[in-house]
C-alpha cells in the first residue's frame, strides 16, 4: 500500500470526511443510519479500502431546477465519505499547481471572489472574450482525466480508487461527441462525464481544465483571465488578439475532447456588459443578472403567501431572504435591496427583517 493511500485509508482520515459529508446533512435517514453506528461503519469501510474490495454503490438521481433543469446525482452517503477522504488528501497536491484564476470550489475563492476579480479586470480592459464549455461535466473523457491525475498520482492504490469512482459513476451519463481521429464507435467505447453533485467531480473538474489555464496564462499570455468551473473570462485591449485566443482556446478543448457553445462564446466592448455568475458587469458597476431578479421577486411573492396562510414559518423566509440579501449585496442593488425588504416587511407585519 503505497504512502499516499494509507492516507486516504487512515481511520482518522475517514472520520474526518464523514464529518465533512454529513453536514447539513444529518436529518437524512441515509446519513442518520450510518451516523448511529459510525465507528463500527467506518471500520468496515476501512477495511473494504484497505483490501480493496470497495465497490460504489447506486446513485440517487432527482432535478433541480435553477435557471434550466439540472440532473442531480447523489452517492450514497458511505461513497460520498469516501469522496471527502480521497480529496482531503490528494487535493492539496494539485492545489500548489493550480492558477490564482480559478475560482471554483477552493479555499479563499469562490463565486463572489471570481466576480469581484472580473470587476476588476472590467475596469482595465476594453473587450472581454466568453467562453462556456458545452456540457462540460457530462464530456470530460475518463481516458483524459486519468492521464492528468497520474501526473501527479504515483501512488497505484489512489489511482486504484479513482477508478472505482470513474466507473461507479458511469451509468450516469450519456455518450460524447466526435473528434479528429475518432471511429464510428469512439463515443460510445470511451467512458465520459461526471456526475454532478459529488466531492470528486467538483475537485477532478478543476484538475481537467487546468492545463487549459496554464496555457491561455502562459502560452497566449492573456493579461485577464478568469475561470469559474467551465465559464471563462479573458480580458484584452486588443479584440483582434481575443479573436486569434479564442481559436487557439477552442482548438485546445479538442485535446481534452471538449466543445464550446457556439452562442455563448464571443468576444465583446467591455461598456456593452456581460454576464458572468448572475451577475451583469460593467466598468463602472456590476447589476443582478435580470433573470436572478424576476426569479428572486417570484419567490417573495410566494414566500409572503405561504406566511400567510400559515404554510411558512417566518424565521424559515428570513433565513432564506437574508441568503439572497448576502449575494446581492456584492451587485449595485441597494434600491433593489430596499423595495424587496419594504415589501415583505409590510406584506407580513408580525415578521421584521
Amino acid at each position: 500500500m503505497g504512502h499516499q493511500y494509507e492516507q486516504v485509508v487512515a481511520f482518522a482520515n475517514l472520520l474526518k470526511a464523514a464529518q465533512l459529508a454529513m453536514r447539513g446533512k444529518r436529518c437524512r435517514p441515509d446519513v442518520a443510519k450510518f451516523v448511529l453506528h459510525l465507528e463500527p461503519e467506518l471500520h468496515a469501510l476501512q477495511r473494504a479500502l484497505a483490501s480493496r474490495t470497495y465497490r460504489p454503490g447506486p446513485y440517487r438521481r432527482f432535478t433541480i431546477c435553477d435557471k434550466k433543469p439540472r440532473l442531480i446525482s447523489a452517492a450514497p452517503f458511505r461513497d460520498r465519505v469516501v469522496h471527502h477522504a480521497l480529496c482531503r488528501i490528494i487535493q492539496p497536491v494539485f492545489e500548489r499547481g493550480f492558477l490564482c484564476d480559478s475560482y471554483a470550489c477552493r479555499m479563499g475563492k469562490g463565486t463572489h471572489a471570481a466576480v469581484e476579480r472580473a470587476s476588476l479586470f472590467a475596469r482595465r480592459f476594453r473587450y472581454v472574450l466568453k467562453c462556456d464549455v458545452a456540457q462540460y461535466f457530462a464530456s470530460i473523457d475518463h481516458a483524459v482525466l486519468r492521464n492528468r491525475l497520474a501526473r501527479r498520482i504515483q501512488d497505484d492504490g489512489v489511482l486504484w480508487l479513482i477508478d472505482r469512482i470513474l466507473e461507479g459513476g458511469r451509468g450516469e451519463t450519456t455518450p460524447g461527441a466526435y473528434f479528429p481521429g475518432d471511429d464510428l464507435f469512439s463515443p460510445w467505447t470511451r467512458p465520459c462525464g461526471l456526475p454532478l453533485g459529488n466531492q470528486t467531480s467538483q475537485f477532478f473538474a478543476n484538475v481537467y481544465l487546468d492545463g487549459l489555464d496554464h496555457f491561455i496564462k502562459h502560452e497566449l499570455r492573456m493579461p485577464g483571465y478568469v475561470r469559474y468551473v467551465d465559464d471563462l473570462l479573458v480580458f484584452a485591449n486588443d479584440k483582434a488578439l481575443l479573436h486569434d485566443a479564442r481559436a487557439a482556446i477552442e482548438a485546445y478543448g479538442h485535446t481534452l475532447r471538449l466543445t464550446f457553445h457556439p452562442r455563448k462564446c464571443f468576444v465583446s466592448p467591455v461598456k456593452a456588459g456581460f454576464t458572468f455568475l448572475g451577475f451583469r458587469l460593467f466598468p463602472g458597476n456590476r447589476r443582478l443578472e435580470a433573470g436572478n431578479v424576476r426569479r428572486m421577486k417570484r419567490r417573495v411573492r410566494r414566500f409572503r403567501q405561504m406566511v400567510q396562510e400559515g404554510r411558512m414559518p417566518s424565521s424559515v423566509v428570513t433565513v432564506r431572504f437574508n441568503s439572497w440579501l448576502a449575494h446581492a449585496r456584492h451587485g449595485d442593488t441597494a434600491r433593489l435591496r430596499r423595495w424587496m425588504t419594504e415589501y415583505l416587511s409590510q406584506s407580513v407585519p408580525q415578521w421584521r427583517l
